[in-house]
């Protein structure tokens, strides 16, 4: 049978649990055996405080026998000290003391069995200030001690007494079960307070968990415009909590780019498409002939088509697991001007002026190389040539300028394309280069193109960070949009 599994609240709450019932035990057991160690070593000192009239006595056996030595050659003494004779026994506090009472010395006769031993006479002794036995019982660890002095004030030896071994008396029994009962009702209410502490606890730290969870599902149910509200608790949560609503924010606009990115999509595979259903079925209705411009306007559609399918594909070759394109030495410059050789009879046809800055002639004299693909880098000036010409109202220009930088490090080739209006709104520009967007609110499409598909920028970042470099857009002085464009170029190109 597979026991179910626990949530990490419930884990959170066990750990804690068990954790508080190992405290219980060892509270309970050490409290145990200190009451048993304890006990007898508090009913010696109990006992031995009651043993006033006996110090007196010791004290004036003492006085009388001018030392120890009577006292150890004569057990018998020993037994007669202990032996209480008309003395009123103290009580607790203060009360007088009796003066001591002359000793008679027992007269032993040979032969006598010695009195039975009882049990305090096992425990009770004097010892002398060196720590010698003097009658009696030797002093334990842990047991009570008087001290013993003559008529000057001076030390002369110690009465000590044994602690029990056991608890013989029915008292004694009962006032350890008593406070053994009070500790074990002290630890069951305290374990009690602790289970309901730790569920507590362990809910408050852990709720953020069941809040991202429930934020989780709906995320997934696609409910992007979900949101976990942050809190103060836990600094590590508020910090998971804050990473969960970024990603939420970012899938809610990869959906929406995503969204819109479909329906342009739809709306470019529809224009031509119903292009071409008109003039076909104007042709089988014989309303138009199938003559040569029928032919070029189908084939202009067509290769529309073509060009958003390749751009579709593009975009999903690089974003996937393609193996990287061969490198090689190029000139970029070459393939700069090849490119906008290519695409001069297009911006005379828009009306739009392509013109190359003289600083782009000087340096295309030079070897300038990069480690690069050729191909990639010939589609990268195409596509942002393509891009000016379909934005730019006709009339206007588009400047290309080239300059190197060195700044004490690796040189770089830096491209500048500056086309004239319209621009792109500020908030607009760092958005260019993401895949499925588009600026259509504010940079209208020139002479009635509908533009591209929205994935030209995008594949030029890719190509350009594969070569290690870096492109992005800003607002260009003449009025319209600037890339720039950087690439590494080789310190020791090959001839």
């Amino acid at each position: 049978m597979q026991l179910p599994r626990l949530t990490l609240q419930g884990k959170a709450f066990a750990a804690l649990s068990a954790l508080l019932v190992v405290m219980l035990v060892l509270f309970v057991g050490f409290s145990l055996l200190g009451l048993q160690r304890g006990l007898g070593p508090y009913v010696a000192e109990v006992e031995l405080a009651r043993m006033d009239w006996l110090v007196f006595r010791l004290q004036a056996a003492y006085e009388q026998q001018g030392g120890w030595q009577t006292l150890r050659e004569q057990p018998g003494l020993w037994r007669e000290l202990r032996r209480p004779r008309n003395v009123q026994m103290p009580t607790f506090g203060p009360a007088p003391v009796p003066a001591p009472e002359p000793l008679l010395l027992p007269q032993v006769t040979p032969g006598t069995a010695p009195p039975p031993v009882d049990a305090l006479s096992r425990r009770l002794g004097v010892v002398d200030t060196q720590g010698r036995v003097v009658a009696g019982a030797a002093p334990v660890a842990g047991g009570a001690r008087t001290a013993l002095r003559d008529g000057e004030g001076r030390l002369i030896g110690h009465l000590v007494l044994a602690p029990l071994d056991g608890l013989e008396r029915d008292a004694d029994r009962a006032f350890l079960s008593k406070q053994l009962g009070f500790v074990v009702w002290s630890g069951v209410t305290g374990l009690a307070l602790a289970l309901l502490l730790s569920w507590w606890l362990a809910r408050r730290w852990l709720r953020p968990i069941d809040t991202l969870v429930t934020g989780a599902q709906a995320i997934a149910a696609g409910e992007l415009h979900t949101r976990v509200p942050e809190q103060a608790d836990s600094e590590e949560f508020t910090r998971l909590i804050h990473t969960f609503n970024a990603m939420a924010e970012q899938l809610a606009s990869v959906e929406a780019s995503r969204r819109q990115w479909i329906g342009d999509t739809a709306h470019e595979l529809r224009t031509p498409l119903a292009a071409m259903r008109a003039e076909i079925e104007a042709v089988q209705d014989g309303v138009r002939p199938f003559d040569e411009k029928t032919a070029r306007r189908l084939h202009r559609q067509v290769m529309r088509l073509i060009q958003l399918v390749g751009d579709l594909r593009a975009s999903v070759d690089m974003a996937g697991d393609q193996p990287p394109p061969v490198m090689s030495a190029v000139q970029p410059l070459a393939l700069l001007r090849e490119a906008m050789a290519g695409m001069q009879s297009r911006f005379d046809q828009t009306g739009v002026a392509l013109q190359a800055a003289p600083d782009l002639a000087t340096l295309a004299k030079q070897p300038l190389q990069v480690h690069g693909n050729a191909q990639q880098l010939h589609r990268v000036f195409l596509n942002l040539l393509e891009n000016s010409l379909r934005y730019t109202d006709p009339g206007g220009q588009l400047q290309v300028s080239a300059c190197v930088l060195r700044n004490g490090g690796p040189p770089r080739l830096t491209l500048r394309l500056d086309d004239t209006a319209p621009g792109v709104a500020p908030h607009e520009l760092p958005h260019l280069f993401e895949r499925l967007y588009r600026a259509e609110a504010s940079r209208r499409r020139a002479s009635g193109d509908l533009g591209g598909s929205g994935l030209g920028l995008a594949i030029c970042r890719t190509i350009v960070q594969a070569h290690g470099g870096q492109i992005e857009a800003s607002a260009s002085p003449l009025g319209g949009l600037r890339i720039t464009l950087t690439l590494p170029l080789l310190e020791n190109p090959s001839p």
